[in-house]
């Protein structure tokens, strides 16, 4: 289920409640405000890790070969076993998405979907990186459109996390025989908008010196494993690009998060940051 990753998607979905601004928005009561975002939280889950176990038992053949220490040829689940659990995860998913309204819900179905086709056929094909990548901006549009009327003015920055993604996920494709430093250039092209674009929406509102220390964090974390990559593509310098990569979602989000809304709901999703990164000395990431 890649439980470090699933951190990140759910920093995904908070980032999309705060672009949404349904953070400042007035409601009748507390519950009014947790409620929905707890059942946005639990779709990520659900939709997030179906999605990663759907795409171990595709792989189930090939990671006997290259990667025999997984958890469906090492023999821990049995592929029957795995692909319940999938199911099971996706539908919940879909179900507590659809909870929040029927728009949210469309866009649980679009991100199972999306999954499934990457994990069945995207990944072995060229536009793959931008099939993975349309999953996380199915899941930040997803968190926006609590408000209708934003996800109707943002709806474009959904684009956004598809070019960083497709950027991350084109790096992982040499993550077992080593990469191209082409292809690390453009991915250092792509990461310098993604951030670009948060610095310049911060400061159209007015929020630039509250986001700026989120950005530069990211930055760092995305670049300097970027860096070491482009000196040496070698298959352990590219995992370790692809880990950072994955891991600096968080980041991202709360830079998202300072941009539109306050320091203290920034803080709040950079907490989770060190929940990831503990995770990722136990789980697998990549």
């Amino acid at each position: 289920m890649r439980p470090a990753n699933i951190v990140t998607a759910v920093a995904d979905i908070l980032a999309g409640v705060a672009i949404s601004g349904f953070l400042g928005s007035q409601v009748s009561s507390y519950l009014d405000h947790l409620l929905p975002v707890m059942c946005m939280c639990l779709a990520t889950i659900g939709l997030y890790g179906g999605g990663v176990v759907f795409n171990d038992v595709m792989d189930a053949e090939l990671d006997k070969k290259e990667r025999p220490e997984r958890p469906i040829p090492s023999g821990v689940i049995s592929l029957t076993e795995a692909i319940v659990l999938g199911s099971y995860l996706l539908l919940v998913g879909i179900l507590a998405a659809f909870t929040v309204g029927r728009v949210t819900g469309y866009f649980g179905l679009g991100i199972a979907a999306s999954a499934l086709i990457y994990d069945k056929w995207g990944k072995h094909f060229s536009w793959g990186p931008v099939n993975m990548g349309l999953c996380r901006g199915l899941n930040l549009l997803m968190g926006i459109s609590m408000v209708g009327a934003t996800l109707n003015k943002y709806w474009w920055i959904g684009i956004i996390p598809v070019i960083y993604i497709a950027a991350v996920t084109a790096i992982s494709r040499g993550e077992v025989h080593g990469g191209s430093k082409r292809t690390l250039r453009i991915a250092a092209l792509c990461y310098a908008l993604v951030y670009g674009t948060v610095l310049v929406l911060a400061a159209m509102n007015g929020h630039l010196l509250i986001a700026a220390p989120f950005v530069i964090l990211f930055a760092l974390m995305i670049n300097l494993p970027l860096f070491r990559a482009m000196k040496d593509p070698s298959g352990p310098n590219i995992g370790k690009a692809v880990k950072g990569g994955i891991i600096a979602l968080i980041a991202m989000n709360a830079a998202w998060v300072a941009a539109f809304s306050t320091m203290p709901h920034a803080l709040l999703v950079l907490i989770l940051l060190p929940l990831s990164l503990l995770m990722a000395r136990a789980f697998a990431v990549t």
